[in-house]
């Protein structure tokens, strides 16, 4: 019996201590449906690094779209240097998991909803995407324009 107790007691330490140590990403819709309960605490968040990384001295914003809404994030140039795609028309950006201090109205940027990044870690890099040409479109745009070349040629003849 007292093989089971200390079996029980350790196997509960152990889920406790890897809880703690686990953190789970937060959704952007948590944070922002409930940004006063956030607002200072650290947070993990996950998402795709889409647009430009905008680069303002030693730190740089990105913006990170879990795929319902996106969160600029701040961060030191340092934490950035290992991102190779943000998402655009033609490639799919980096999935990363950022680590940092959430702020519902930052008093440092203007009073934006941001996160100030403590530690990023890259999850699943991104790509180059190939788009296909449409060839419907392609005959269509060509017809159209033959089309418009000739009644415009039309009416140079009829205004003669």
């Amino acid at each position: 019996m007292k093989k089971f107790l200390l079996l029980g007691f350790s196997f509960a330490f152990f889920v406790l201590h890897l809880s703690l140590a686990l953190a789970w990403p937060v959704s952007s819709v948590t944070l922002i449906d409930n940004a006063k309960e956030y607002d200072g605490k650290t947070v993990v968040y996950e998402g795709e690094a889409i647009g430009d990384i905008m680069k303002r001295g030693a730190y740089s914003w990105v913006n990170l779209n879990d795929s319902v809404n996106a969160i600029g994030i701040w961060a030191e140039n340092s934490l950035l240097k290992d991102i190779a795609y943000t998402g655009a028309y033609k490639s799919k950006g980096d999935w990363l998991e950022i680590t940092g201090v959430f702020h519902r109205a930052c008093p440092e940027h203007g009073g934006d909803l941001d996160i100030h990044a403590q530690a990023i870690r890259n999850i699943n890099n991104g790509c180059a995407i190939m788009h296909k040409l449409n060839i419907d479109k392609r005959n269509l745009a060509a017809a159209l324009l033959g089309i418009l070349g000739i009644t415009w040629i039309l009416t140079r003849l009829i205004k003669q």
